[in-house]
């Protein structure tokens, strides 16, 4: 008896089964602290106006045209790939949708129509020729990038457009009316529908638990599961009351959920999902196992397509206005983003949820910066290093 006590195995405390779940997920857990931090260091910097509903709710704003284009730059960097042509592509788009407004007269929904059509058929052009004919993603997307730059060039033919319907700078620049209690000091919709998030949440977590227990799967002790649902239940409460306190949910950041919501279904509930993680983690493996690639490879540059012409929509509605720069940039901030949000640069790895989480950090040191004035090329310099660093992690985590 004496014996089989001393081998016995000590029974997990609660440290111990937190200090598990933190060194297997090290890699979500590093960015929400980075992005806390970051907030932390600009509310003292700027006195506290980096913190401010509104500026708070500026910077959500801000972040959803990258946050759209994360959804799909994951998949093609999950895959192995990568999309230098999304700043472009965004720029080509935005100037398309505004010119069948301001000078063809066409109404926003038919334009908008136009621009998802020409995303989609970007898509379908880059993955012909790297899934079809083998030409490396690298060149395929970077020859886009110089093309689409002439292209919004010659749409714009080098001025600003500008000035559109009311209907459409909603989608950029509106948020949703409030259903009761108009003028109140909260916005009673965005209260209603973060209260109805977190209800959806909790249900839905107690839901999965009981289906794994079902099936006998292993899943986290009940103390820990309670302090997962308390810690996401007050994120979820704290960015509803950051927009209640100032105009409520952005159309734009509903967009933004729907997406975010689609893709997360997608990469993780899917065979294509399963398929597209298969090809970044061992691409002939995953021929040998059955998988498409070509197919696989040509739905993902669509739906990239696709999504740039969802955020070239959402950034010239919010700018009211399409530039011959537009778009300058974005595939920096994109690629920045999922990096940061901890997809490998080698494929195979990555999530949506760490992808958003990244474009919120970009958005934010964008925001930051500009509160603080510093100069521009300070913020090129700041924001390439934090790049350079995510990568440098990237590395030495797969080399562990």
């Amino acid at each position: 008896m004496s014996a089989n006590t001393n081998n016995a195995r000590p029974r997990e405390t609660f440290g111990m089964a937190l200090a598990n779940v933190i060194r297997n997920n090290m890699r979500q857990y590093t960015m929400i602290a980075a992005l806390l931090a970051i907030w932390i260091i600009f509310s003292v910097l700027t006195g506290g106006l980096f913190i401010l509903p509104r500026n708070l709710s500026n910077l959500f704003l801000q972040m959803c045209t990258i946050g759209l284009l994360t959804g799909g730059m994951l998949l093609v960097m999950v895959a192995g790939h990568i999309d230098l042509s999304v700043g472009s592509v965004c720029g080509s788009l935005g100037a398309v949708a505004a010119y069948f407004m301001a000078r063809q007269n066409f109404s926003p929904a038919v334009a908008i129509l136009i621009t998802l059509i020409c995303g989609l058929a970007v898509g379908c052009w880059h993955g012909f020729w790297i899934a079809y004919r083998g030409v490396p993603a690298f060149i395929v997307t970077l020859a886009s990038q110089i093309a689409f730059k002439g292209i919004t060039l010659a749409v714009t033919q080098g001025k600003t457009i500008g000035e559109f319907k009311p209907g459409f700078k909603a989608i950029g620049q509106g948020y949703l009316p409030e259903l009761f209690l108009a003028g109140e000091a909260y916005h009673s919709t965005t209260i209603l529908l973060c209260a109805a998030a977190l209800v959806v949440f909790i249900v839905w977590e107690l839901h999965v638990r009981k289906k794994r227990i079902r099936n006998g799967f292993t899943v986290l002790r009940l103390s820990l599961e309670i302090l997962k649902i308390l810690v996401v239940s007050a994120a979820i409460a704290g960015v509803g009351f950051v927009l209640a306190s100032y105009r409520g949910i952005p159309y734009a950041i509903m967009l933004l959920i729907v997406v975010v919501a689609v893709f997360t279904v997608l990469t993780t509930r899917t065979p294509f999902g399963r398929h597209v993680y298969a090809i970044g983690g061992n691409s002939e493996a995953a021929k040998l196992s059955g998988v498409n690639i070509k197919k696989t490879l040509m739905i993902i540059f669509v739906l990239m397509g696709f999504l740039c012409s969802v955020a070239s929509v959402v950034f010239t509605a919010r700018l009211n206005a399409a530039t011959p720069a537009a778009g300058n940039l974005f595939e920096l901030d994109t690629i920045a983003a999922c990096i940061i949000g901890g997809t490998s640069t080698t494929g195979g790895i990555g999530t949506v949820f760490g992808a958003i989480i990244g474009a919120l950090v970009m958005a934010s040191l964008d925001n930051g910066m500009s509160l603080m004035n510093l100069p521009i090329m300070i913020q090129y310099m700041i924001k390439g290093i934090i790049l350079l660093l995510a990568v440098w992690v990237d590395i030495a985590n797969r080399k562990k």
